[in-house]
């Protein structure tokens, strides 16, 4: 399996600007420029945040797949990924999950959420720092 984007740019760095669109056009020429990323200047993304996205979507995949093994069906899950950085790069990503489960407790909800933090395909091929947290709903 394969899966493709394309971006798109014109101009130099501050001041240009591009696009990006994915195979299945869900993004279809998305704005993204300097001021999208750093300043919030423009409506646009930027490609720490669709960093944050695809993580969160599979490390929340991931988590499903694990109570899906344990023969259990989440009633809801619902992460929030965010990346730091700082001038040098990217320093880390935290995933925080919310997960409304029966069947089990908070102790295992957590143990689910770090293999899956571990193990998310978008966790393994990072090289830098990756965290989270679990909160269970009773």
């Amino acid at each position: 399996m394969k899966r493709t984007a394309k971006a798109h740019w014109e101009g130099n760095v501050k001041d240009g600007k591009g696009n990006l669109t994915t195979e299945s056009e869900v993004l279809n020429h998305t704005n993204y420029s300097f001021k999208t990323r750093f300043t919030g200047e423009e409506k646009g993304t930027n490609p720490e945040e669709l960093l944050a996205a695809a993580h969160a979507g599979c490390f929340t995949m991931a988590v499903s797949f694990a109570l899906t093994q344990k023969g259990l069906s989440p009633t809801s899950l619902d992460t929030e990924a965010t990346v730091s950085m700082d001038n040098m790069g990217i320093t880390g990503i935290h995933l925080s999950i919310t997960g409304n489960v029966s069947g089990i407790n908070s102790d295992e909800f957590e143990a689910i959420t770090k293999e899956a933090e571990k193990n998310c395909l978008i966790s393994k091929v990072l090289n830098t720092a990756i965290s989270s947290e679990a909160h269970f709903i009773y």
